[in-house]
C-alpha cells in the first residue's frame, strides 16, 4: 500500500514532555474516564471466560499459533514490503476499515474505525499537545486492510492478534501458549532457546516478529518516509506485542533505544485498550482535525 501525504519541509519532532513514571494499566493520565469492563461486560483481555466470543477469539490463536512460523514472516515481509497492492489516502484507509471486525479481540466487535478514533480521542483528552500521539492512535490499526480482498484478503491469523518474536522459544505469557505444540518453528532447536537465532541486547529491529497489520503499517509508514517521530514508528510495530509491554518478556532483546520507545508504547498501550467502548465518535465533528494532521 502506498500512503498518499505531502511531506513537510522539516521532520517532526518530539516534545520535551517528561513521560510519566506510572504506567499501570487502569490509571490513565489526564481527564480520560477508563470504564471497567469492555463491550461484553467482562474485565479487559480475558480470554478464559465462557462466552461465544472466547470460543471464536481462542479457534483464532489456535490457527495462529500453528502458522506463524519463521519462514511464513519471512515471506509476507518479502511479499507485503513492494507496497504494490492499492494506492490510497490515510482517510480512505480508514474508512476502507468500516466493515472489519477483529475476531482476536475479546473486548470488542464493533467496527474497526470505531476502534481508531476512541483511541486517538481518549489520547488527545488526556495529550492535547502531543499531536504526534494523536495520529499514531488513529493510523496504528491501518494495516488490517490485509484482510481486505483488494490487499489479498489474508486470513485473520496472519492479520490480528498479539505479536511475539520467531527464532527463539516462545514464552509462555503469549496468550494459547499451548497451540504452539504444532507450529513448525518448535522442531527446529537454534529456534528452541531464549535467545535462539538472535544476540543478547541485539534489538528489536533485529527480531522477527510474527506477521501482521502491526509489521505491514510500520512497513507502510518507513517507505513513505513518514515524519513522524521513532517513537510513533515503534509503536506502531509492537503495539500488539503484549508478551512485551505486558508481561516485560523478551526485553533482554532489547537495546537502549528500544527501551526508550517502550515508555511511550506503554502510555499508548492504556489508551488503545480501555478506548474500546459502545460509545460511538462523531466521525464529521473530528474528521477536520485528524485530516489536519494527515496533511502536517
Amino acid at each position: 500500500m502506498t500512503i498518499l501525504i505531502e511531506q513537510p519541509q522539516s521532520g517532526l519532532q518530539m516534545l520535551d514532555k517528561k513521560i510519566p513514571d506510572e504506567t499501570n494499566e487502569l490509571v490513565l493520565d489526564g481527564g480520560f474516564d477508563a470504564p471497567e469492563t469492555n463491550a461484553f461486560g467482562h474485565v479487559f483481555r480475558d480470554y478464559h471466560v465462557e462466552s461465544e466470543r472466547q470460543k471464536t477469539v481462542e479457534e483464532f490463536y489456535r490457527l495462529n499459533h500453528i502458522n506463524q512460523s519463521y519462514d511464513f514472516v519471512k515471506r509476507m515481509r518479502e511479499e507485503y514490503g513492494k507496497l504494490d497492492k492499492v494506492e490510497m489516502s490515510i482517510w480512505e484507509c480508514c474508512e476502507l476499515l468500516n466493515d472489519v471486525v477483529d475476531d482476536s479481540d475479546p473486548d470488542l466487535d464493533e467496527p474497526q474505525i470505531e476502534h481508531l478514533l476512541q483511541t486517538a480521542e481518549a489520547i488527545r483528552k488526556d495529550y492535547p499537545d502531543e499531536d504526534w500521539l494523536h495520529l499514531t492512535a488513529l493510523i496504528h490499526d491501518l494495516g488490517k486492510v490485509l484482510l481486505h480482498p483488494s490487499f489479498g484478503g489474508l486470513p485473520q491469523w496472519a492479520v490480528v492478534g498479539d505479536t511475539f518474536p520467531l527464532g527463539c522459544a516462545f514464552d509462555e505469557s503469549i496468550v494459547h501458549h499451548k497451540y504452539f505444540k504444532d507450529n513448525a518453528d518448535i522442531k527446529n532447536p537454534a529456534y528452541s532457546t531464549k535467545n535462539g537465532i538472535y544476540a543478547e541486547g541485539c534489538g528489536l529491529d533485529n527480531v522477527m516478529i510474527s506477521w501482521g497489520h502491526d509489521d505491514y503499517m510500520y512497513l507502510v509508514a518507513k517507505e513513505n518516509k513518514t515524519t513522524l517521530p521513532q517513537a510513533a514508528l515503534f509503536i506502531i510495530r509492537y503495539h500488539s506485542f503484549y508478551p512485551l509491554h505486558r508481561s516485560g518478556a523478551y526485553k533482554h532483546l532489547m537495546n537502549k533505544e528500544d527501551a526508550e520507545n517502550l515508555e511511550w508504547l506503554q502510555i499508548f498501550n492504556k489508551y488503545d485498550l480501555y478506548s474500546k467502548s459502545k460509545v460511538r465518535i462523531d466521525v464529521d465533528k473530528v474528521k477536520p482535525y485528524y485530516l489536519s494532521l494527515i496533511d502536517k
